[in-house]
């Protein structure tokens, strides 16, 4: 998957103005015993878990900030939605979403680090939309948002379009979301994301990092 923008990838990946946000990479939902096992095989057989790791090791070498997004719910569920027929299927799943369990931890093999950024939302189906993200990027002087997650269902195309729309440009390694069935995963990124962002690939995205950088002339 090519990049789907005229401008360089390296030059939007520059480190100072990048953040990495990785989407409902938590046990509950892409670990071996979380509550959506069809969702958490497809994320690891597709190699998207490996390759959202891969990035996120990449991110802390290079001084790109990392921002992990966080769903989880309280268990008196006060304050979730119960709007859509998804949220109520969510309800009934043997594994739940606890703020505070295990089920919202962030999934093996990523790595955590000390100077991460994990944002956490009791509401929504969006990572951006009413939480801390985007003041958090604001603050840390983000122009470009590298999405990558689950699911390409729901919460990565709710993620891009709400970051093109607060002015971001966004940027998907397509091999590092994962949605079922996972040939809608494929339609999703070309037929969609890529009218909104640069689609692009894990390695792309590592060696654009690895690259000398042009110094701009006075």
């Amino acid at each position: 998957m090519a990049s789907s923008q005229s401008v360089p990838l390296a030059e939007q990946l520059d480190p100072a103005t990048t953040v990495l946000l990785t989407v409902e990479c938590q046990q509950g939902v892409v670990g071996r015993n979380g509550a959506l096992p069809e969702l958490a095989a497809a994320a690891r057989t597709s190699g998207a878990l490996r390759n959202i790791a891969r990035l996120v090791a990449a991110a802390h070498e290079s001084g790109v900030q990392v921002v992990h997004a966080v769903a989880e719910r309280r268990p008196d569920g006060r304050g979730a939605n119960t709007n859509a027929r998804l949220f109520r299927a969510a309800a009934r799943l043997p594994v739940q979403q606890h703020a505070g369990s295990t089920a919202v931890r962030i999934a093996e093999p990523i790595e955590v680090a000390e100077e991460d950024l994990v944002v956490r939302r009791l509401h929504g189906l969006s990572p951006l939309a009413g939480t801390d993200v985007d003041p958090l990027l604001r603050n840390l002087g983000c122009r470009t948002l590298i999405v990558t997650g689950v699911s390409a269902n729901v919460a990565i195309p709710n993620a891009v379009f709400d970051a093109v729309n607060l002015g971001y440009t966004a940027v998907v390694p397509g091999d590092a979301v994962a949605g079922v069935p996972a040939e809608y995963t494929a339609e999703v990124l070309r037929h969609t994301l890529a009218l909104v962002s640069t689609v692009t690939t894990t390695d792309e995205v590592l060696g654009s990092w690895k690259r000398p950088r042009r110094v701009k002339r006075a």
